[in-house]
């Protein structure tokens, strides 16, 4: 399909954009999901009008690996067993730098500061890290997502196509936010790049960028009730005028 999908027909200029502000507005990562199927055919779709987001010089840099299935569970518990063994994980590396390697303020409080929160509502103390393992652990089941996928470049891709790659990945986001269902964007995924191209036979010549959890949320678990906090317009805008 490669015909650019058309605006339905007599639905209001109001309506038309209060359903993208809410797409856009209601996105948030989701930690744990229903264990509900999600068609392939919604995956396909979600996918299908992603690929029509910007990319300089329409170089659209993106390869997906959809994982289901015992796809699924086999990647799951390969990055589990590494996860759970520190001298396997003392061997692990991201193919590239995501974070930054010294933290400042701003960045570091609203690291904290959503981390906490996340673990206040899960009822973790600071001193609990077995409890955190556990839960950080969670990502690596898609924190029971029926779908995962794998967001892969190729290698010889500047910087700027980690630029086109955002914008891919914000899409996919907001589309499943239309269907109904939510998404966890994982850079958690990162370490255990080379566990994931072994398990999904990804070529030496592609570049591990992160991962997503797809699926229904269950609004059920107290950490899907997190809602962490946005800077307002003006702390990150200045206006030019003369």
């Amino acid at each position: 399909m490669n015909k650019r999908v058309t605006p339905p027909e007599n639905i209001p200029t109001d309506a038309l954009r209060e359903s993208v502000d809410w797409a856009l507005a209601s996105r948030r990562s989701i930690r744990a999901f229903l264990p509900n199927a999600v068609d392939m055919s919604e995956v396909e779709a979600i996918l299908n009008v992603a690929r029509y987001c910007a990319s300089g010089v329409n170089t659209q840099p993106w390869q997906v690996h959809v994982v289901t299935g015992a796809a699924k569970d086999r990647l799951s518990n390969a990055i589990l067993h590494v996860f759970n063994d520190p001298s396997l994980m003392a061997e692990q590396e991201e193919p590239y730098d995501y974070y930054p390697q010294k933290w400042v303020s701003p960045f570091i409080d609203r690291r904290r500061k959503v981390g906490w929160d996340l673990y206040s509502l899960l009822g973790i103390e600071k001193s609990d890290k077995v409890r955190m393992h556990a839960q950080h652990g969670r990502n690596y089941t898609f924190f029971g997502a029926p779908v995962g996928l794998m967001f892969t470049i190729d290698r010889g891709m500047g910087r700027g196509s980690l630029i086109d790659y955002g914008m891919f990945l914000q899409s996919i986001m907001v589309a499943a936010r239309g269907r109904g269902l939510d998404t966890c964007p994982q850079a958690a995924f990162n370490a255990f790049h080379k566990v994931i191209a072994r398990e999904l036979a990804i070529p030496d010549s592609q570049m591990f960028v992160c991962g997503m959890s797809l699926g229904y949320a269950d609004h059920t678990c107290i950490e899907n009730s997190l809602v962490s906090d946005r800077i307002p317009v003006v702390d990150f805008t200045t206006y030019h005028d003369r």
